[in-house]
């Protein structure tokens, strides 16, 4: 990944820098976990989660 596509994951609101993506619950910060959808995958430990509705 270069640098041009990490600066995506995150945002700047009031000063502060905010992640875009949802991180893995088992694997800890820094874990992105992929969109498909309907749900979010961890590609490292294969953890998914079901988006509500």
């Amino acid at each position: 990944m270069g640098k041009s596509e990490l600066w995506k994951k995150y945002s700047v609101k009031d000063g502060k820098t905010e992640r875009k993506l949802v991180n893995c619950p088992r694997c800890g910060i820094g874990y992105f976990m992929a969109d498909h959808g309907d749900r979010y995958a961890c590609g490292r430990c294969g953890y998914t989660q079901f988006k509500q509705g």
